[in-house]
């Protein structure tokens, strides 16, 4: 996979999964294009046993977020507020734009 219909800073929603992180929705952290994996703000939490690397660094067991497939989150509308699907409007400049499929609002 190459090409995301997410972007670093979008707000998403989960379509799958448990039954507590379902449905929650949150801000795109990070994106990797190769993996097809996103990291999204307080959904997918692991805990990760860490060692301090320097003095003052943080060690034991620490809460952090996991990668989720792109596939498995949905853009949420500024405009609507619902999740949807993203179409692409092209200008006649040739540019290219996101926008929302239920409400025609670009992104």
């Amino acid at each position: 996979m190459s090409k995301l219909h997410i972007k670093t800073g979008d707000t998403v929603k989960l379509l799958t999964g448990d039954a507590k992180d379902r449905g929650k929705t949150g801000k795109v952290l990070q994106v990797s294009p190769k993996e097809g994996k996103v990291i999204v703000e307080g959904l997918n939490k692991v805990k990760k046993h860490v060692k301090p690397r320097k003095a003052g660094d943080p060690s034991g067991i620490i809460e952090t977020e996991s990668a989720i497939y792109a596939c498995k989150v949905q853009l949420v509308c500024p405009k609507c507020g619902k999740a949807t699907r993203v179409g692409a409007k092209v200008y006649e400049d040739g540019k290219k734009d996101r926008v929302c499929k239920k409400c025609g609002e670009t992104f």
